[in-house]
């Protein structure tokens, strides 16, 4: 499973991109649960935001759905500080 996350906004306006590829790694279980759990929340268009907030859009294997802060779900959270932590 290839995971994306993409994070756009906040005070300075700076993008950040990451990918995280689960495949063969002992934790993938783990990945898919959140990652599904991310989509289900998710929006096909992007949401409104907040000033200064940040605005994220989540891509697992080629879907792709849209976030933004303060209303992101538990596993949207977890799912994007994973992937921006772990990810290239």
């Amino acid at each position: 499973m290839r995971i994306q996350v993409r994070r756009t906004g906040g005070f300075a306006g700076i993008e950040r991109r990451a990918e995280v590829d689960t495949s063969g790694r002992p934790d993938a279980p783990e990945w898919q649960a959140l990652a599904e759990g991310a989509l289900a929340a998710g929006r096909g268009t992007p949401p409104p935001g907040v000033p200064d907030g940040f605005a994220y859009e989540i891509t697992v294997d080629g879907r792709t759905v849209y976030a933004a802060d303060p209303r992101l779900s538990e596993e949207q959270r977890e799912l994007i500080s994973r992937v921006l932590k772990e990810g290239a």
